[in-house]
């Protein structure tokens, strides 16, 4: 080959390699296998609207394994693996004439809560709507014998999260996001506030045969940023309001909380000692440090994107949300956090630096429509039955496929792990064997 022509060879290798090092690669696409009934948020259908899910493995047979998912103002269903629902759970009515009513956000399973002398497993949920956490026993008696499993054990007592009065529980800067996780015999829950940057840190405790809770620490993440080019930048927000947290997880074995503050980008905060360590900002929403400014007739933020400075992450669109963790062996594993921005998910490495690893989405498959706009999520490495014999990801479904008119509907996907696993260039650890979030501690 002559000089001039290795020179041409070696100016286009120049370009493709430039090209495809600022060039991601695009998101791989995996489809689910099952999907809940779908629901509908307006009068005929309860004001249900699906949001965060939670799976509770059966002790002795896992293939008998339940989700459990939030329906917000509706309250919980339960659902068996193959999508049917097995029961549902209405939200507490509100208590006075002008209080709101319960609305159920996020929800997450505690093993093994010494409750009245015996060893039970709790569904955990946030309720918005009241400012507070409700505690439901899950009886695996019930659920072999087909009857509901969730009988609420939530302690008469049990005070607001965030509100110092009842009055304040109105104003709806309450109980939003929430993540559980255990330490021994003790059992925690991270809560995250409404409209606010706060988290609080509870510790569950046994009264008198229910569960109630006591607040352990409180860490206010920041309200507004100091850009590289010294400017200071605060996210796009209604007026009143400041960057919420809502999707969290906890790593079970190193107690680590992943926390996605949605306008942000997503956290690493350490739990030591039942108290927060020093935030870590891990990455950021590509519309990190656009400036914006509020539409008054529209009700709504607009961003500048003209004058976007460039300050934002390359792998999560706004908002940032449904995140959860998959444990493998000798600290392997993944984050996986919802880029709701762009219908994707995006997956880090659970150890060491979180490095960013792709994304995929869960698109339109033989059974079941593509995931838009997700907010919860939750993934469980142990094998469940026939279905899913290598893990099981659950992931809300904001935009519920076929629609029945003009009405919002909403559900849960189930997908194989291993479908997600193999999708990337790389694939993804499948290890059934090296966790059991039973025995987490």
């Amino acid at each position: 080959m002559s000089a001039s022509a290795l020179t041409a060879l070696a100016a286009a290798l120049a370009v493709v390699t430039a090209a495809s090092a600022t060039t991601p690669p695009a998101p791989a696409t995996v489809a689910a296998r099952v999907e809940t009934p779908a629901v509908y948020d307006d009068e005929a259908g309860g004001n249900a609207n699906a949001d965060d899910p939670a799976v509770w493995v059966d002790p002795t047979r896992p293939g008998r394994s339940i989700v459990i998912g939030t329906l917000k103002e509706a309250g919980l269903d339960v659902y068996g693996l193959d999508g049917r629902r097995l029961q549902h759970i209405a939200a507490p009515q509100a208590p006075g004439e002008d209080a709101a009513p319960g609305r159920f956000n996020n929800v997450d399973i505690v093993y093994g809560f010494e409750l009245a002398g015996r060893k039970t497993d709790l569904a955990l949920v946030s309720d918005r709507g009241r400012d507070r956490v409700r505690a439901y026993a899950i009886d695996p008696v019930a659920v072999a014998a087909g009857r509901p499993p969730l009988r609420d054990v939530t302690a008469a007592d049990v005070a607001p999260v965030f509100a110092g009065s009842e009055s304040e529980v109105d104003e709806q800067h309450t109980a939003y996001g929430l993540a559980a996780y255990s330490d021994d015999d003790d059992a925690y829950v991270v809560v995250s506030r409404r409209e606010e940057t706060s988290l609080r840190l509870l510790e569950l405790e046994d009264r008198g045969g229910r569960v109630g809770y006591r607040t352990e620490d409180t860490l206010d993440l920041p309200a507004s940023f100091t850009l590289p080019d010294g400017t200071s930048w605060r996210p796009c927000a209604d007026p009143g309001e400041r960057p919420q947290v809502e999707g969290m997880a906890v790593d079970q074995e190193e107690h680590v909380l992943y926390a996605a503050q949605e306008a942000v980008g997503l956290w690493r905060v350490e739990l030591d000692d039942a108290e927060f360590e020093k935030p870590e900002l891990l990455d950021r929403v590509r519309e990190y440090g656009t400036p914006w400014t509020y539409d008054t007739a529209e009700e709504e933020c607009v961003l500048d994107t003209a004058h976007d400075p460039g300050f934002g992450g390359e792998h999560l669109s706004a908002d940032a949300e449904g995140v959860t963790v998959y444990h493998a062996g000798d600290g392997a594993g993944y984050v996986l956090a919802s880029s709701q921005g762009d219908n994707t998910f995006a997956a880090y490495e659970r150890q060491g630096r979180n490095a960013y690893l792709g994304s995929f989405a869960v698109g339109d498959g033989a059974a079941t429509d593509g995931v838009q706009h997700s907010d919860g999520s939750t993934v469980v490495n142990v094998p469940l039955g026939r279905s899913f014999p290598q893990g099981i990801l659950i992931t809300h479904d904001g935009e519920a496929a076929p629609a029945d008119g003009d009405r919002e509907s909403t559900n849960f996907k189930f997908t194989p792990w291993e479908s997600v696993a193999r999708a990337f260039p790389r694939p993804l650890r499948i290890d059934t064997e090296s966790f059991d979030p039973r025995d987490a501690d």
